[in-house]
């Protein structure tokens, strides 16, 4: 592609994200489904004004980078093992739960024994993005609600990764994909050995001479970041993976948050990328074969969710009317379920059609979730004023 179709493409993307995200704030709806329609919209399988997905797709992998790398900068491991000791139980019930659910969907629906598995994978996670955006922008952040889904969305996000893992060692080509897990296993924790090491020993000093540089704390984190994705990458293991050790080993510098915040408009730039590619990948022509079970799938998540998360946050003792609200603020499918399906995909473990059921049923949750969640709930874009005072 020609330097002057990147910048026309780019001028497309964000320029039309302008416009429908604008669109979408007047409705009341989650700016991530803007992307991706406008990514259907413009792409191979709409009116064709973009048609080298795989560059985008290449550009929005860099956005998976730096959301892997800021989740792994929120697991400062002592605000949050308090957190985590009560949000297990509730994880681990309700994810197994949706697991369960959703292979007994698949199976009805035809798919074999392994794309049924990963259609169970898929329904374990509910989305960080909306889980987090449409929270209000109040004290309600710091409040008990805001801390068990916080907590919630960090643990399915640490088994996600662990299944990008699993995937990736089941996606190698060799003969015995099993010893390539075991090398994988090997290379993790020589990897988390080192960036913490690097991290404690180096790094931590290098903040502390120059934090008034904001320039070179902002350089040298996006080096880290990047520099330890593309050693996960030449031992084996995946950029994102990388990523996310390098976000933790400096979870417990106290830059930290400062670097949380100074990364987030980069993420959110190759964010849009991501859920672009996401629409512009997006086959229309397979819709008609997947819509009756991606719909089933959706509708599973959206009604199953908001039960099963309230009944197991009572058996947690919360109260009723706040179980009952984070159900609903949990009950759809995660942006991760589409980059588990991708990687599938791409791993050659999932079929292509499992695959479109994932996307558009977690599509299709990401729509009505929002709505629900808007409607009726206080989030910053919520349809009564009121709802957005509280």
């Amino acid at each position: 592609m020609s330097e002057d179709s990147i910048l026309f493409s780019f001028f497309l993307i964000f320029s039309g994200a302008a416009l429908i995200a604008t669109a979408a704030l007047f409705a009341r709806q989650a700016l991530l489904v803007a992307y991706i329609a406008l990514g259907v919209l413009l792409g191979p399988f709409g009116l064709e004004l973009i048609t080298d997905a795989a560059l985008i797709a290449d550009f929005a992998k860099v956005g998976i980078i730096f959301l892997l790398f800021l989740l792994g900068l929120n697991l400062e491991p002592r605000e949050l093992i308090q957190l985590f000791r009560e949000a297990t139980l509730v994880t681990a019930l309700s994810s197994g739960a949706f697991g369960a659910v959703g292979f007994a969907i698949g199976l009805a629906f035809g798919f074999n024994t392994v794309d049924s598995l990963l259609i169970g994978a898929a329904m374990m996670f509910s989305s960080t993005i909306i889980g987090l955006k449409l929270l209000p922008t109040s004290a309600l952040h710091h409040q008990r609600m805001g801390e068990v889904i916080v907590s919630i969305l960090l643990l399915q996000d640490i088994v996600a990764v662990l299944i990008l893992l699993l995937l990736q060692g089941l996606g190698k080509s060799s003969a015995e994909p099993w010893r390539d897990i075991v090398f994988l296993l090997v290379a993790l924790p020589f990897l988390i050995a080192f960036a913490l090491g690097v991290s404690k020993y180096v790094l931590h000093r290098l903040f502390m001479s120059f934090d008034a540089i904001k320039e070179y704390i902002f350089l040298l984190t996006i080096g880290w970041c990047l520099g330890v994705a593309e050693l996960a990458h030449l031992l084996g293991l995946s950029h994102e993976i990388g990523a996310f050790i390098a976000g933790v080993s400096l979870a417990t510098n106290p830059i930290c948050r400062y670097i949380a915040e100074s990364l987030k408009p980069l993420r959110d730039f190759f964010l849009i990328m991501f859920f672009f590619a996401l629409g512009a990948g997006f086959d229309l022509d397979a819709l008609n074969a997947v819509f009756v079970p991606a719909v089933v799938l959706a509708a599973a998540a959206l009604l199953g969710k908001p039960v099963v998360f309230r009944y197991v946050l009572k058996i947690g003792r919360e109260k009723d009317k706040l179980a009952g609200e984070i159900g609903v603020r949990l009950g759809q499918i995660s942006e991760f379920s589409l980059l588990i399906a991708v990687v599938a995909t791409q791993a050659s473990v999932l079929s292509s059609n499992a695959s479109s059921t994932i996307q558009t049923a977690a599509i299709l949750s990401f729509v009505v979730s929002s709505y629900w969640i808007v409607f009726k709930y206080p989030t910053p874009i919520a349809v009564d004023d009121k709802l957005r005072r509280d």
